[in-house]
């Protein structure tokens, strides 16, 4: 076998291993040491950290609304994404182009920049409330910030471009004949869709699916913004370890906590699928 692949490969690679194994690594390590308030990090290997955070009911509940509001983004994602993806595979070529720059143009905006813009709409004092209040529809404002609810609309808004590109992927590997076959044997549009054009799009929607569960769960701008100190999750919660009670081995455990439970859902999940669609997945 050839040398020079991995030659080639190998700036990549040492990039790679530097700027991510690296500091994974050291999370790791420094998840099993000990610490004290007034001695700071103490370099012991124990697994007090994790014991702490697997047998604490407060830090179940955090875990399980993160992956709640995760699991709700990716559903609403695909919701959306999977017919916008369609009816940009259906597009003539010029407006497809068109499309797809609307489509990927809030990527190119910061998530900050958009959750802030979340912030003005959702507040009491926000837009949607004020004009609400406006039109005589409601007394009170709705309570939109600071939930779980806020936080979703707010992640779908920034996710949901990465579903719509996924699926759209996996359509132009369509066998455009099924298609028009299913059409002359007299089968409704929705059939189509259904039967035909759904089952082709699942290696779409798994990736798609993998890469905004994935992102959702470990996002921290938008929760922080748009959930406070109200709606805690993993990342503000390893946020807080690290910044204000300063105790970094149990926020290190927290991240490498929420890091292993990904991957076992992410493969779950993959496992599932390919199970249910293998023959539409090769």
């Amino acid at each position: 076998m050839s040398a020079r692949p991995w030659l080639m490969s190998a700036p990549a690679l040492i990039l790679f291993g530097v700027l991510l194994l690296v500091p994974l690594g050291m999370t790791f390590v420094l998840s099993f040491n000990a610490f004290d308030f007034y001695e700071g990090i103490i370099p012991t290997a124990g697994l007090a950290n994790y014991a702490e955070v697997l047998g604490d009911s407060y830090y179940w509940e955090i875990f399980g609304r993160t992956f709640g509001i995760a699991l709700a983004t990716t559903a609403i994602c695909a919701l959306i994404g999977v017919p916008q993806a369609y009816i940009l595979y259906r597009l003539s070529p010029v407006w497809r182009s068109v499309v797809v720059l609307i489509v990927i143009g809030p990527l190119l905006i910061s998530v900050v920049v958009r959750t802030l813009g979340w912030a003005i709409l959702l507040g009491n004092r926000g837009v949607i409330n004020t004009a609400l209040k406006d039109w005589g529809l409601i007394e009170r404002p709705i309570k939109m910030m600071y939930t779980e609810g806020g936080i979703v609309l707010a992640l779908v808004h920034v996710f949901v471009p990465f579903m719509v590109l996924a699926v759209w992927a996996a359509l132009q590997r369509k066998d455009p004949s099924t298609e028009a076959a299913a059409e002359s044997l007299g089968a409704s549009p929705f059939t189509v869709f259904r039967r035909i054009v759904l089952p082709q799009t699942v290696p779409g929607i798994l990736s798609g699916s993998l890469i905004v569960f994935s992102m959702a769960a470990s996002s921290f701008a938008t929760p922080a913004i748009l959930g406070g100190r109200r709606v805690k999750v993993v990342a503000t919660t390893v946020y807080d370890e690290f910044m204000n009670t300063l105790n970094w081995p149990l926020g290190a455990a927290i991240a490498v906590t929420l890091l292993v439970a990904v991957m076992i859902i992410m493969i779950t999940w993959n496992r599932l699928v390919e199970r249910r669609y293998g023959e539409a997945l090769q």
